[in-house]
């Protein structure tokens, strides 16, 4: 071998031995799961996505006859968002997490992803989401994953009605984060029956394994972390709130988003985790009492707002929120939830509706369609021990477990950008 071939050869190994390197190399910058789900992904780590993409907000109505009161009245018509290719293309449908709309930051990380990889793109708000409840909910109480899915499907069938003469399809997917990630795994269940779509792949990222066990950690998260007890909620939220507008008053950012706190978190590091366990329960309490407030007003419940008063537009709410931010999700479950539905069925228990909210109810169907693809966190908060590795038997080899990232802080990392649109893309050619 001559002299002059060893430094080519030497290099070429190099290069290989560096590859094999990178390719098993995740270096999404947080290794604390509660610091990567409050902080999610900070531009400078983030993938690179277009600024701007020809997003089309729309409307439709579900039950054009329903009376809502004033108090909702902006929530008659269900807000979406499509985002069309100029020729054929696949179109896939987004499910946002709980209480997330279809614009949401997570949802506008997907929406350009898959846009920029030629998709037609359509997104819908959770139902758990004020909006959904209101205008496209059948019975005005959500967390029933069979009856949201089908709610869900519904309103699918009727965006593509209002879609199909102006853009050209040539394969329907579905995916969906968190709670909106379940959600896929039912809508595309009934999807087998009905055959409205005949989804060609389903992708799950981060979904719980069961609803009810990922909204209790949550619950506890605030109720364990707030100095004092949960009877110190008002204090310690107040103290929440001039805490962020210091730091905005003395920041640069215009924009209440992931890299204000991003910034916000460089200046000011907490000692522990526990602050970061508070900050999110925080968050999924606003959104529960957002949910619990409207579902009780919808459907009459009685529960925190008198059955027989009818808040107008301009009523005053502020002493409901002072109940609704003090009420846990199973408070919820056990005040209005599960009332609603045993009226309907008396026979129906708490362990019956807790099994009916689990992907165990489906696994088989799981286990053995081979559409599916699952992506998820290894340090994923919302999960128990054991559900991770639950998901990795079901899912076998269709399973990306990404060792850092928390509850889908990762999402806008580029490694799971690959994953996410490179499970539809691998199908589509």
């Amino acid at each position: 071998m001559s002299k002059q071939r060893l430094p080519v050869l030497w290099a070429l190994i190099c290069l290989l031995l560096f590859s094999v390197s990178s390719a098993g190399a995740y270096n999404y910058p947080f290794d604390d799961r509660y610091v990567a789900t409050v902080l999610s992904t900070p531009a400078e780590y983030a993938e690179v996505l277009p600024s701007e993409v020809p997003v089309k907000i729309e409307t439709i109505n579900m039950f054009p006859e329903r009376k809502v009161p004033g108090i909702l009245w902006n929530l008659e018509e269900m807000r979406y968002s499509y985002i069309k290719q100029d020729g054929p293309a696949p179109l896939i449908f987004l499910i946002a997490g709980t209480g997330a709309s279809f614009n949401s930051a997570k949802m506008q990380i997907m929406q350009k992803a898959f846009y920029r990889a030629g998709y037609h793109v359509v997104s819908i708000t959770s139902p758990t989401h004020p909006n959904f409840i209101v205008a496209a909910s059948t019975s005005g109480v959500p967390g029933y994953l069979e009856e949201d899915s089908a709610d869900l499907y519904r309103v699918m069938q009727t965006i593509w009605q209002t879609l199909e003469k102006k853009i050209e399809v040539t394969d329907f997917y579905l995916t969906g984060y968190s709670l909106g990630a379940a959600q896929s795994a039912f809508i595309a269940k009934i999807d087998e029956q009905e055959k409205a779509f005949n989804f060609r792949k389903v992708l799950l990222i981060n979904p719980p394994v069961s609803l009810y066990n990922s909204v209790l950690i949550l619950d506890e998260m605030l109720e364990h972390n707030i100095p004092g007890g949960a009877d110190n909620f008002s204090a310690f939220y107040n103290r929440l709130i001039a805490a962020f507008s210091d730091a905005y008053a003395h920041g640069q950012d215009v924009q209440f988003n992931d890299q204000f706190l991003y910034k916000t978190y460089e200046h000011r590091k907490p000692t522990s985790d526990d602050p970061l366990e508070a900050l999110i329960g925080l968050d999924f309490r606003i959104s529960s009492a957002n949910m619990v407030f409207t579902s009780d007003v919808l459907t009459k419940a009685g529960y925190v707002v008198p059955k027989n008063l009818v808040l107008k537009r301009h009523d005053r709410v502020t002493d409901y929120s002072k109940v609704l931010t003090r009420l846990s999700f199973l408070d919820y479950f056990r005040g209005l939830f599960m009332p609603h539905f045993q009226a309907k069925d008396p026979g129906l228990t708490e362990v019956d509706m807790i099994k009916r909210t689990s992907l165990r109810q489906i696994e088989d169907y799981l286990r053995n369609s081979s559409k599916f693809g699952l992506i998820h966190n290894e340090d994923d908060i919302i999960m128990l021990p054991g559900e991770v590795d639950y998901l990795r038997d079901v899912f076998g080899s269709r399973a990306q477990i990404f060792p850092h990232g928390g509850h889908c802080g990762n999402m806008g990392y580029p490694d799971n950008i690959a994953a996410m649109v490179g499970f539809f893309t691998n199908a589509k050619n």
